[in-house]
């Protein structure tokens, strides 16, 4: 899928390059994300954070203890494209 994480690497504090499967690239910052609180208050220890990796079934980038993020919010943070469809509060389709 064109979202899928195929490369990432650290740049500094909460800054990750990113190259996905459709050849875009980008920077996310993801230090906000400590203000969503639940599972990504940990990041607040930047060591922790640094320990991502890329799980290649996903797409994803993961943390050893089960934390992820979604390919397409990445995909949409690093590049400013939309969201897909089916991610938007304004997609009204039945389910």
């Amino acid at each position: 899928m064109r979202y899928d994480i195929k490369e990432a690497r650290h740049i500094d504090g909460y800054k990750i390059e990113v190259s996905f499967e459709d050849g875009k690239k980008g920077i996310i910052d993801l230090q906000g994300y400590i203000k969503k609180g639940g599972m990504f208050s940990r990041f607040s220890d930047l060591e922790y954070f640094r320990t991502f990796h890329i799980n290649k079934e996903l797409g994803a980038l993961c943390w050893a203890d089960g934390l992820d993020i979604a390919p397409e919010v990445l995909y949409h943070e690093a590049t400013n494209q939309p969201l897909p469809a089916w991610m938007s509060s304004e997609d009204k389709r039945a389910v």
